[in-house]
């Protein structure tokens, strides 16, 4: 992996983290497929990294959503790379985001939102370990293919023993710190 555009602390901890990976692992990870990627047994559904156009392109609006959605033949892509759960959806004429509301901050918590069969979405389930969108408890969610249904969760988890350790491997404190502030 080419570190040169990743900001100091990013490579920092790419690198570390580079370290911590067996010879199994490395390989495994350089053998996947660059998206989009499609999943044997899931019509209409990707997955890729950044956008389904370029993998290091970063979808947060709904501008730097238009192009991806009317471009890409999946009717549903699931992407990353933002951390930013939420999603993108339009009948090809209006295109609209959705970001979950939760009412609490320290609680598991649910939001759930139908998929219309006649709509196009951009799905991003958001971040386990590293949120960008100033909720610290752990972003992710499940996609129920039969009722299309996908349910955005949050969960907390110890936060102060992330901390702890990203400290304890010698990594920026600013690694630990924002965490909690899920930034």
């Amino acid at each position: 992996m080419d570190l040169k555009d990743f900001n100091p602390v990013a490579a920092l901890a790419a690198d570390w983290t580079h370290d911590q990976l067996t010879p199994d692992n490395l390989a495994w990870l350089r053998a996947m497929p660059q998206g989009p990627v499609e999943v044997e047994g899931i019509p209409g559904v990707q997955f890729v990294h950044g956008s389904p156009i370029d993998e290091d392109d970063y979808v947060v609006t709904v501008r730097d959503a238009v192009e991806p959605l009317l471009m890409t033949p999946a009717r549903i892509t699931f992407f990353g790379h933002t951390h930013l759960q939420g999603l993108f959806e339009t009948n090809n004429i209006q295109l609209e985001a959705f970001r979950p509301s939760y009412k609490t901050v320290g609680q598991t918590e649910i939001s759930e939102f139908p998929l219309k069969r006649e709509l196009r979405y951009l799905v991003n389930p958001g971040s386990v370990g590293q949120p960008r969108d100033g909720d610290w408890r752990a972003g992710f969610a499940v996609f129920d293919t039969d009722a299309s249904l996908l349910t955005f969760c949050r969960v907390p988890y110890n936060l102060q023993s992330a901390q702890d350790r990203i400290l304890a491997a010698n990594l920026p404190p600013r690694l630990a710190t924002r965490l909690a502030m899920g930034r």
